[in-house]
């Protein structure tokens, strides 16, 4: 496995995907915003696991196309590579989301809110304003 894992910033207008970390101490960042994403799974390309991951953790199924994506540094994982893709969303495509069994809950933050979360993922708060150009 050439890369740790994926995760999506989604956005539909100016809100953005977001999920609330388990608060439990063996995982990092516990009771902080995340993305949506995770760990690669052995044999997985990074889109196969972005997409995996978003069908777990949300239920949504995307076409490969609609996501662009790019490599950044581990944060968890010194030395490592990860991956992060964007995307847009659909009001639709909200409606019908079923929360899976990791986080607490789930919710379309305006984007100004994750960036400026004292509890968002900090590597993932600034990868948002970085990617969006904010």
């Amino acid at each position: 496995m050439s890369f740790v894992g994926a995760k999506l910033i989604l956005t539909q207008g100016e809100n953005l995907l977001t999920c609330l970390r388990d608060d439990v101490d063996w995982i990092p960042f516990p009771d902080h915003w995340d993305l949506p994403g995770g760990k690669a799974e052995d044999g997985e390309t990074p889109l196969e696991c972005a997409l995996r991951e978003l069908d777990e953790e949300f239920g949504l199924r995307l076409a490969p196309e609609r996501l662009s994506g790019q490599i950044i540094p581990s944060a968890t994982r010194p030395g490592r590579q990860s991956w992060l893709f964007l995307g847009k969303l659909t009001e639709t495509e909200i409606a019908s989301i079923r929360f899976g069994d990791e986080g607490q809950e789930w919710r379309m933050m305006p984007i100004s809110e994750f960036i400026a979360h004292p509890r968002a993922v900090p590597h993932f708060r600034d990868a948002v304003a970085q990617v969006l150009g904010l």
